[in-house]
């Protein structure tokens, strides 16, 4: 899964954490987490996850255990596969098998 297009024009910090976030769209992830996935030292991280929250695109779910952000259920999407009719599937259409 990945953020929807919409949320796709935001800073790529941004951009990188709702797409770790989507792929664990259920548990979430905790910071820990989220930065050994997102390219970005802590202080990018930290204003990234600010904004998204401020925009209530994630929230923070204490599940008892531990802290996870979530995404919030309108920010993720089906994955669009930019190779999808890529040339190894437009020749595979016209071959028999």
């Amino acid at each position: 899964m990945r953020a929807k297009p919409a949320h796709r024009d935001r800073a790529e910090t941004e951009v990188a954490v709702l797409d770790a976030l989507a792929d664990r769209q259920s548990e979430g992830m905790t910071v820990l987490e989220l930065r050994s996935h997102v390219d970005a030292d802590i202080d990018r991280l930290e204003d990234a996850l600010a904004e998204l929250k401020a925009d209530d695109l994630i929230y923070v779910d204490g599940n008892g255990e531990r802290t996870v952000i979530v995404p919030d259920e309108t920010v993720v999407g089906p994955v669009e596969d930019a190779d999808k009719n890529g040339l190894v599937d437009t020749v595979r259409s016209y071959l028999p098998f």
